[in-house]
């Protein structure tokens, strides 16, 4: 059986539910594979929201393992010397005993499931792990808010939804599969109209509230759930692999992603409008 590994903090609705829907699929037989584990940042009692994850966690019989990285960081002397690249040693430090905590697993493939922890190179190289982006191949990095901004400032024509390779670069790794939407035609039309000929800084001023900004999140949220249980259903049915840090085909040849847009869109319903 197709072994998953899980890591998420937990912190909010969205974490548990993603989770919830997953383990639906792979009840339904959709996803051919299961959860080997999951592992959290956060241990019982330091949040609510992640209680309830952990709660969830339990009640499917996953084994869970939980190591806060809140107290790891308080324990050490010296929390704030020493870097490697991005990251303080105390962080791959870390990494490392959360390895050594799950020496036992041997997952094909693991999800960084709202695990709100940049991981380091070494944790990179063991694992084959897969992480979700606002985007398109090639479209804007940055947080879900900073994409929508620049797709604004370039008078973007599409955008999508991609799963990639998580590696050392932070959100650099090759797009695993992806699917792509116009921001163009009804219902978007009318709100590119609204804002034509003002600056971005302008149109910022609504923050989160300016329609077309909440158009396009709904839309690129619609597809998120969808796209990482296609994503895991490709995976868990060979169709799509990773092979030295190369996503393939199949046949184990080498693809610049896995383009699931007409799958993703049949599973979408109608998304409303702001």
């Amino acid at each position: 059986m197709y072994q998953l590994g899980w890591f998420s903090t937990g912190r909010d609705k969205a974490a548990r539910d993603l989770l919830q829907a997953v383990q639906n699929s792979i009840n339904q037989g959709e996803i051919e594979a299961e959860i080997a584990f999951v592992f959290s940042n956060r241990e019982p009692s330091e949040s609510k929201e992640s209680d309830l994850f952990l709660k969830l966690v339990e009640e499917y019989r996953i084994p869970l393992i939980t190591f806060s990285y809140q107290k790891f960081k308080a324990r050490q002397t010296t929390p704030g010397i020493g870097r490697v690249g991005s990251l303080p040693l105390w962080r791959l430090d870390y990494d490392q005993e959360a390895m050594n905590r799950l020496r036992d697993f041997h997952p094909d493939l693991c999800v960084l499931a709202g695990y709100m922890l940049i991981v380091g190179k070494e944790m990179c190289q063991r694992y084959n792990m897969i992480n979700l982006h606002p985007a398109a191949p090639g479209g804007p990095t940055g947080t879900w808010q900073e994409v929508i901004w620049q797709l604004i400032n370039n008078e973007a024509q599409e955008t999508g939804v991609m799963m990639h390779l998580v590696t050392p670069e932070l959100d650099k790794g090759p797009p695993v599969t992806y699917c792509t939407f116009s921001i163009r035609g009804k219902p978007f039309d009318r709100y590119w109209q609204e804002i034509k000929g003002l600056p971005l800084e302008e149109i910022k001023k609504q923050g989160e509230s300016n329609p077309l900004f909440k158009l396009i999140r709904q839309h690129g949220l619609a597809r998120e759930f969808p796209l990482i249980i296609s994503t895991l259903k490709a995976f868990s049915q060979g169709k799509v692999k990773i092979i030295a840090v190369k996503v393939t085909n199949s046949e184990g040849k080498p693809i610049n992603g896995y383009n699931l847009t007409d799958e993703i869109d049949k599973l979408v319903e109608e998304v409303p409008q702001p």
